[in-house]
């Protein structure tokens, strides 16, 4: 399915508007500095590494490091270490790390870097309560959290951008002026709702309980429905759901490639902060289109911070987002209903995991104070390892997984979990 002329336009004119925005204000980039590059045949693994308290390590060196392709180990080719810019540190930047063992693929920086951050407010899947509270978060932790220094841009997944500048009005604006978008995805509010998760289950993996718990809702909604027609209704509403939810994805995971793409001729560094409840992303394009954002992040010198809007929602789901059916039901059924309704949450939640991992990002989730989690992303991690390795197997459109371990216990290792090498050209359209 591809993207229509419209969205095209709209994610070209908000990219363009972030490079271009610099210039205007008289900002010029001057000569581009060296940015991360990655070969076919590398792969760059950005990696944190936490202690008990959650500090991000900086004194680790090559040797602490272990890279598993598909369970195999492989050599590491290219080690450094990126210190996240502070105003206090941005003088001596231009120093390289004593540890740093450069890579063919990474280049060292030469100058000062300057700090981009980018807010991405996922308004295809913010319901309108979540959209509320994320904006008042949002618009309290803007001045606690960006460095005079900093510059920053508000954007939406529909399209919309306020373009780079310091000016927060502007940005605290911008924010205020977003809309939640509810073209791609399935009414919760109607009396029954079967959405991606659920329909993907129905549809594509033929699961008998999920189309039970869905035939359940649309008899609840239809008193003295035939059993058949329960069944052809819940059905439907799968196929209708698996057509939104793949829609809907897409263009989240195209426009934000795009945007990260854009963001590359930008110096120093970036930090991208993903504000959504979070989509299901089940298929094989789904994870290649993320293996691409990974790579392009690992390049710009990007850091993908995400926080789930939802807030606290894991062990207590509020009565707005539980189906309850009735007294007559029995248990064992409502309790079927509520598990599809808990599985659906938490897998909406993966591609956000996934990408902050990826890119040496956090997660912040399962929290109804948005906005310290906001402070907290807006800053990024003290200390990222991107590692580089070339791997042996680069069969054309296979998936593999990674896995990265240090050699000290007690430690918590945050990192891309897996990569997609390229399709053949001829499969590609």
């Amino acid at each position: 399915m591809r993207l229509s002329r419209g969205l095209l336009a709209a994610i070209f004119c908000s990219s363009f508007t972030l490079l271009i925005a610099p210039c205007l204000m008289g900002q010029q980039l001057q000569q581009p500095p060296p940015v991360i590059r990655s070969f076919v045949n590398e792969v760059l693994v950005p990696v944190v590494v936490r202690d008990a308290q959650g500090h991000a390590l900086g004194n680790l060196t090559k040797s602490d490091f272990q890279v598993f392709d598909n369970g195999k180990p492989q050599t590491i080719t290219g080690f450094t270490i990126i210190k996240r810019t502070t105003e206090a540190s941005a003088a001596n930047s231009s120093t390289p790390s004593p540890n740093a063992i450069p890579s063919p693929a990474v280049a060292q920086p030469t100058s000062p870097p300057q700090r981009f951050v980018f807010f991405l407010f996922d308004n295809y899947n913010l319901t309108q309560t979540d959209l509320a509270s994320a904006q008042q978060a949002a618009i309290k932790a803007l001045d606690s959290s960006l460095a005079p220094a900093d510059m920053a841009a508000v954007l939406a997944t529909s399209g919309t951008s306020s373009g780079l500048t310091r000016d927060h009005a502007k940005l605290k604006q911008k924010i205020l002026d977003l809309r939640i978008k509810t073209l791609l995805r399935t009414d919760e509010h109607e009396c029954f709702n079967v959405d991606y998760y659920q329909g993907d289950l129905i549809i594509n993996k033929d699961d008998g309980q999920a189309l039970q718990a869905a035939v359940v809702n649309v008899t609840h909604c239809f008193r003295n429905i035939l059993q058949e027609q329960a069944e052809s209704i819940a059905r439907s509403a799968a196929q209708r759901a698996v057509q939104l939810g793949e829609y809907n994805y897409r263009k989240n995971l195209y426009f934000l490639r795009f945007i990260l793409n854009g963001m590359e001729p930008l110096p120093g560094q970036h930090v991208l902060i993903l504000v959504s409840s979070g989509f299901f992303t089940p298929d094989s394009e789904a994870m290649t289109l993320k293996s691409e954002i990974l790579d392009v992040a690992a390049r710009s010198n990007t850091v993908i911070n995400a926080i789930d809007a939802r807030g606290l929602y894991t062990t207590n789901q509020g009565a707005e987002t539980t189906v309850r059916i009735d007294q007559d039901t029995e248990q064992d059924t409502q309790r079927l209903v509520d598990q599809y309704r808990r599985e659906s949450m938490a897998a909406n939640a993966d591609v956000m995991r996934e990408l902050a991992d990826g890119t040496g990002g956090t997660f912040y989730h399962n929290n109804n104070d948005l906005e310290a989690g906001l402070r907290a992303l807006i800053s990024g991690p003290d200390y990222t390892y991107l590692l580089a390795f070339s791997p042996a197997d680069t069969k054309p459109g296979a998936h593999h997984s990674l896995k990265v371990k240090v050699n000290e216990h007690g430690l918590t290792v945050q990192a891309r979990r897996g990569y997609s090498t390229p399709a053949p050209e001829k499969a590609k359209k």
